[in-house]
């Protein structure tokens, strides 16, 4: 299924930008809500999922790209669906490594003034015209992140987790780095903010950092057979009174 929200012309740019009127206030509200609703609905039996983060840039040639690929396969053989937010680079070749083995694809992109476009290889698409909702929907479903090299998107959405795990918000929620090299600076940076006190050792145990499939598959297996039986226990199925159904053993709603 491939829906979009919104045409990049139309990005509200005044939400922003301080108060507005109340009835502009009350649309943006409201507007906002619809977008969770329609996240929810359609992303309700969608997981357990396991996120790939990572640059919008690399292209098919990069090492990388590579790499997010052969990470997703060996993630979606187990059975968990592959989610992204949907776009090029990094997103596509985790997507494309869930097509690969017939795993579920799901991408959740978002509306940008240059349109960033839904890469091919989803079953389920959306799209947003907020990073906030789409941040939230993106780790609501998912019991654990793989975060690829990136730029500052992709750093936002790491410390954002990294935030609400640290904070009690968010528990038990493994995020493995990908590339020790790259995510080198980033570390020492917070060697330092323990040895300052500003964060806790502790509070980033859920951090691992890998350097190659082999590597990365290792520290993942034992933590995403734990929180698959526990994100089964937890798995609803469709109810009639709200329209959804099973249509060749994949969900769609009337």
């Amino acid at each position: 299924m491939s829906i979009i929200r919104s045409n990049p012309k139309h990005i509200d740019l005044g939400f922003l930008s301080g108060p507005r009127s109340r009835w502009k206030e009350f649309r943006s509200a409201f507007d906002i809500a619809r977008e969770f609703i329609y996240g929810f609905r359609k992303l309700h039996f969608v997981g357990p999922c396991v996120t790939f983060f990572g640059s919008a840039r690399f292209k098919e040639d990069h090492p990388y790209y590579e790499v997010g690929r052969e990470l997703a396969r060996r993630v979606g053989r187990v059975g968990f669906t592959i989610m992204t937010g949907g776009g090029p680079g990094i997103m596509e070749a985790a997507n494309r490594g869930a097509r690969d083995v017939g795993a579920r694809s799901v991408g959740c992109n978002i509306v940008l003034p240059h349109e960033q476009y839904a890469n091919p290889y989803l079953d389920v698409s959306l799209t947003f015209e907020r990073f906030f909702v789409r941040k939230v929907l993106l780790l609501k479903y998912s019991i654990c992140f793989v975060v690829m090299p990136g730029g500052a998107g992709t750093l936002d959405e790491l410390f954002e987790t990294v935030t609400l795990i640290q904070t009690g918000k968010v528990k038990n929620f493994p995020i493995l780095l990908y590339g020790k090299d790259y995510w080198a600076p980033m570390l020492q940076q917070l060697d330092r903010m323990i040895a300052e006190g500003t964060i806790g050792k502790k509070e980033l145990e859920f951090v691992f950092v890998a350097d190659s499939v082999e590597e990365a598959t290792t520290l993942l297996q034992d933590r995403l057979v734990v929180m698959w039986q526990e994100a089964r226990r937890r798995k609803d199925s469709p109810k009639w009174w709200f329209l959804e159904d099973r249509v060749n053993g994949k969900l769609s709603r009337k």
